[in-house]
């Protein structure tokens, strides 16, 4: 199996990326893990709507650039639908059955993510209406990874 994260904009907190490394350490008996990272759009503070999108578009096409075809893309959006940890753990326990070895998360940056992003994505997956920083994101993310893995390894981490 393999796991990949692409994310908008360089992860600078020492705690997220000490996190983020743990769980890919932990990751790596059961996957090969990589985060992929793509330089965010700079753009001033106040944008008009056109500015958004355009922000959006640019960031869309260096995160299609790291998909394969092959790749399974599960894209992040407020608006993707909600999934429980067991939820998750079966639908990638399915994919890898059904000859999905290659699964991509998909994290945008602050504006979230451009329409040919979302339409490329297999499915869309929501962590909830919160808003959180696309940098903290990554790191649960990638805890809740290795719970799918644990928990389909029938550990009692997710107890």
């Amino acid at each position: 199996m393999n796991i990949k994260i692409i994310g908008v904009g360089r992860l600078k907190e020492k705690y997220l990326k000490q996190g983020i490394e743990e769980y890919a350490k932990r990751l790596s008996k059961f996957a090969k893990f990589e985060v992929v990272e793509v330089p965010d759009e700079k753009a001033p503070e106040q944008l008009s709507e056109a500015e958004m999108l355009q922000v959006k578009e640019r960031e869309g096409e260096r995160i299609l650039d790291k998909i394969k075809d092959r790749e399974y893309v599960f894209a992040l959006a407020i608006l993707g639908k909600e999934r429980s940890s067991e939820e998750l753990a079966a639908e990638i326990d399915k994919l890898a059955t059904y000859g999905n070895s290659d699964i991509t998360f998909v994290i945008g940056g602050s504006l979230g993510l451009s329409e040919a992003v979302l339409k490329r994505a297999d499915t869309q997956i929501s962590f909830g209406r919160f808003t959180l920083p696309h940098q903290l994101m990554r790191l649960v993310l990638t805890e809740q990874v290795y719970r799918a893995y644990m928990i389909n390894a029938g550990s009692p981490y997710h107890k």
